[in-house]
């Protein structure tokens, strides 16, 4: 146990890494070994405390770069449709979700390679969308690809995109991370698993943002797109 665990923390830094340069990635590389770890259901509230530690020193680490009117935008729908997503995530099988959002994450990046995915997206968008990430979000264990979709339509400089993303982050965890508790989602064990692989989260969420300032603007597009494409093709060929 103590192997996997080790083995599970390193999964974690690295998994943090990606989610530091790119602004998402981690839950999709670090839920399939942690469920093998702890096990599916329990594998989704643990996941949503680390990254909640994780998502909070991504914010810090880029505190001036943050754009505060759309992050916050985007959270007035985010937090609440996390608690209705949390709800469901208790009483609901989730695999059915996945699917769906591979198949508009290929739609988004194929989008952006036109007239309309170079525009930017307008704010009045930015609660509705946030509202359907949350929700996802809750259900499905993560929507970092989905918040990633959104955040590149508001056209942010690499450090901004990443910092303002990571705050939506932050609100939505916390919401999920006490409403898994409060629906007895979350044990008092699970919850120091959680903050024991946060720990790991916030040091590849540093060496995430040392990479991306050494990354052209050019290349961090390719990387993101590249990983939503990736993304997408591991929720469409996934098992459920």
């Amino acid at each position: 146990m103590i192997l996997r665990w080790a083995v599970l923390l390193f999964c974690g830094w690295l998994a943090a890494t990606v989610s530091g340069a790119a602004g998402f990635g981690g839950a999709l590389l670090l839920l399939p070994v942690l469920a093998h770890v702890v096990g599916g259901k329990a594998a989704v509230p643990i996941l949503t405390v680390a990254q909640l530690l994780g998502n909070l020193s991504r914010a810090g680490f880029g505190w001036r770069d943050i754009r505060w009117r759309p992050a916050l935008l985007f959270s007035l729908g985010a937090v609440p449709a996390s608690l209705l997503g949390s709800w469901l995530f208790v009483s609901m099988p989730s695999a059915w979700v996945l699917r769906a959002i591979g198949v508009l994450l290929l739609g988004v990046v194929a989008l952006r390679h036109t007239s309309v995915g170079t525009r930017e997206v307008p704010e009045r968008l930015l609660a509705p969308a946030g509202a359907g990430v949350g929700l996802v979000s809750a259900v499905a264990g993560s929507a970092g690809p989905l918040g990633a979709a959104v955040f590149l339509g508001l056209k942010l400089g690499p450090q901004a995109y990443v910092a303002s993303e990571a705050v939506t982050a932050v609100l939505m965890h916390l919401t999920k991370s006490l409403a898994y508790g409060r629906l007895a989602a979350l044990s008092p064990g699970d919850l120091l698993r959680g903050l024991l692989l946060g720990g790991s989260l916030v040091l590849g969420s540093w060496t995430g943002r040392t990479l991306l300032a050494r990354l052209p603007e050019r290349g961090f597009s390719l990387l993101v797109e590249g990983l939503l494409v990736v993304s997408a093709l591991s929720l469409l060929l996934g098992k459920g």
